[in-house]
């Protein structure tokens, strides 16, 4: 026969059943659960930041290839040949007489000998015998002329001495060299109107100039051109002075002429718009 089981030992769920007892997770079970959890946190945690990451790195990339992109094309654009405006080949054409002073010789600047029509409608010419070294335009004019040319930044003085061919005419030509043409019109519109002053000539020893001084000065005239005020004084070879000739004989006297034509010549030359204006940025193809 079985025996019956003890009291209180039981299985059923009565008062008198037995209890299970249940073991305990030990405090090393705990903790390793604990760092798997914190481990596995720790991924994720490192896995929304680099998608983060990636996400915001794909963004600036985007942005940044946009950029060069939108870069590239703009400076195709701005580097391809295209038809030059009209304000751009002005531009040009101001540019190319603005630096003719530095840009050309000396013999293209003040020719060897240039011609001209005289009275009677006769071929004439003049011959250079002198160049005067570069010097402030305060030095090489008259003191109300030079004042005006230093107040509106005249940055030098340029000048050269002709005779006329039968060595009779002294005329020495002088050109003012301004920023630009806006700040020459502005010098020019304050220099005095007097016949009397204006450049100072330039005498040149063992040549028919080497009389020809301050006080032989007959006429003193000025032509603006581009930045440049091209000035111009004559007189006699013979060292004659200004008071010693009658106002009538330099009216009827072939010496004005010659020296406005002499003048007139280089200031022309100076301020020719150049032979060819390129029509397009890089040249004449577009």
């Amino acid at each position: 026969m079985r025996r019956a089981p003890p009291s209180g030992t039981g299985t059923g769920t009565g008062t008198g059943a037995r209890r299970v007892r249940v073991r305990a997770w030990s405090a090393a079970g705990r903790d390793r659960l604990a760092a798997e959890r914190a481990e596995l946190a720790t991924l994720e945690q490192g896995i929304r930041f680099r998608t983060i990451f990636l996400i915001l790195m794909g963004t600036i990339l985007a942005i940044a290839a946009s950029n060069v992109l939108t870069g590239a094309v703009g400076l195709f654009r701005e580097t391809a040949a295209r038809p030059l405006t009209a304000a751009e080949q002005t531009r040009y054409i101001k540019d190319d007489i603005a630096r003719r002073w530095q840009a050309w010789s000396t013999d293209l600047v003040f020719p060897l000998e240039l011609q001209y029509i005289g009275l009677g409608r006769a071929q004439q010419y003049a011959r250079r015998v002198g160049l005067a070294p570069e010097t402030p335009c305060r030095s090489g004019t008259d003191a109300s002329t030079g004042s005006v040319l230093a107040q509106y930044g005249c940055r030098t003085l340029l000048r050269a001495t002709y005779v006329d061919q039968t060595s009779t005419f002294v005329i020495t030509v002088g050109i003012a060299v301004l920023r630009d043409e806006e700040t020459r019109t502005a010098a020019t519109a304050q220099l005095p109107v007097d016949d009397r002053v204006g450049v100072r000539p330039v005498a040149f020893p063992g040549t028919a100039s080497e009389l020809f001084g301050a006080a032989q000065r007959q006429r003193n005239a000025w032509i603006p051109v581009g930045p440049y005020v091209v000035f111009s004084t004559a007189g006699y070879s013979d060292g004659r002075t200004r008071q010693s000739i009658s106002p009538e004989e330099i009216l009827h006297s072939e010496l004005w002429p010659a020296a406005q034509a002499v003048a007139g010549r280089i200031a022309r030359a100076l301020g020719d718009e150049p032979n060819a204006v390129p029509q397009c940025t890089q040249g004449n193809v577009c």
